[in-house]
């Protein structure tokens, strides 16, 4: 069976990441299957934590996983780690005594639960009780009903998780309301603040990546960059050295380094390495995001009939959140980058094919399966090859952050 993963991060306080939210579909063609729920996502949640492997996707953090009400009833979260697994309770579940009783006994086991989509009613209250995050859609639940919820003492006991959280404005209220955790895109929009620019330091980081993204860099010159930053030398021979190469012997040099990776490897790793070391204050998953972003886009052209140059996608998936990185307009950055005019204008205007692997992109992030589906019959790409390219993204990206 093909398992449609996608996976949306949730954050504490302090914008580090706490656990992924796990979205499944068992497939694109039967969108809409005419198969019974519980079915389906039973068979779909064993192929991924039986047969993927769940640490591919959530890189040993905790997942948050929607279970049907027959599925908790049958006590098939009891069949998951409880050091990794957080059992959603669906708003439309039904708060009865089967539900109660199975609720206490994964709480009693170790599990964390949680209430998706919360909304505040009597009969929840043994839940609430049981419950370890309750879940609030801030584009659902207004800020003053969140604040009666609150004082009127519904949600004691549990920790708060504000969902679709899309900009920092919404972060910052959420934090003073007394949220702990935060699941949304905001942390990849950015923070624009007129007067700021690109420092230095961080401009040179970037003429690194954009002088090893040229069609026909020379070796000689990305040596002597990569050689010039401490810190990008260090990286890029820790992460070289690392079980994910599973080399016999070691390499010491960065020579050394970069004539074992070959040219489309110094693309991908010095990039992403000087991309890592452009910022210290946003989020780690942004960096991860970018890492995803630029190995999915780029394998997408390896399975595709009608492929644009995989390093020109690897480069977009790269560059797409660099405004949310830098906190710039994304226009202002791309004018001061020695990038070929088409990245310039799929990053600034988004209206060319290439653009449409990034979306594609995007789209799978999100779980939205449909438009997933509408792109890659444009792109050529068959539905089936998109799910394995997305775990070697994944597992990519945790190999990079490792380096760290």
């Amino acid at each position: 069976m093909d398992a449609f993963i996608a996976r949306q991060p949730i954050f504490n306080e302090k914008k580090q990441l706490f656990a992924y939210e796990l979205l499944f579909r068992d497939g694109l063609s039967n969108f809409m299957p005419d198969i019974e729920g519980d079915v389906a996502t039973s068979k779909l949640l064993s192929s991924t934590y039986f047969t993927i492997g769940i640490d591919k996707i959530t890189n040993g953090k905790r997942a948050f996983i929607n279970f049907t009400e027959n599925l908790l009833v049958d006590e098939f979260p009891l069949l998951f780690p409880k050091e990794t697994t957080v059992i959603e309770i669906l708003e439309d579940v039904n708060p009865n005594e089967n539900v109660i009783r199975v609720s206490q006994k994964f709480s009693a086991n170790g599990y964390l639960l949680a209430l998706d989509d919360f909304v505040f009613h009597p009969d929840l209250k043994p839940l609430i009780a049981l419950a370890d995050i309750i879940k609030i859609d801030f584009r659902q639940t207004p800020p003053d009903e969140i604040e009666r919820y609150i004082s009127e003492g519904h949600l004691q006991g549990a920790k708060l998780l504000a969902e679709k959280v899309e900009t920092y404005e919404e972060f910052n209220l959420a934090l003073e309301l007394g949220f702990e955790y935060y699941q949304g895109y905001f942390f990849s929009k950015p923070e624009i603040i007129k007067g700021s620019d690109i420092s230095s330091s961080q401009f040179r980081l970037l003429e690194i990546v954009a002088s090893v993204n040229k069609p026909d860099f020379e070796f000689d010159t990305v040596e002597k960059l990569v050689q010039s930053d401490l810190s990008i030398s260090y990286k890029l021979l820790r992460c070289i050295n690392s079980v994910f190469f599973k080399r016999k012997g070691e390499i010491t040099s960065i020579r050394q380094a970069l004539v074992y990776l070959g040219q489309n490897e110094i693309r991908r790793f010095v990039s992403l390495i000087a991309l890592s070391s452009v910022t210290t204050v946003k989020p780690t998953e942004l960096i991860r995001s970018c890492c995803i972003r630029a190995r999915f886009c780029e394998l997408l052209s390896s399975v595709s009939e009608c492929a644009e140059p995989a390093d020109e996608l690897f480069t977009i998936g790269l560059f797409s959140n660099i405004d949310a990185v830098l906190d710039q307009p994304m226009a202002d950055i791309m004018a001061k980058l020695p990038l070929s005019p088409k990245i310039v204008s799929t990053l600034t205007k988004g209206r060319n094919e290439l653009s449409k692997y990034l979306s594609l992109s995007k789209c799978y992030e999100i779980g939205d399966w449909q438009s997933v589906r509408n792109l890659a019959a444009e792109l050529c790409i068959a539905e089936e090859n998109i799910p394995p390219i997305y775990l070697k993204a994944c597992e990519w990206a945790n190999a990079i952050a490792a380096s760290h």
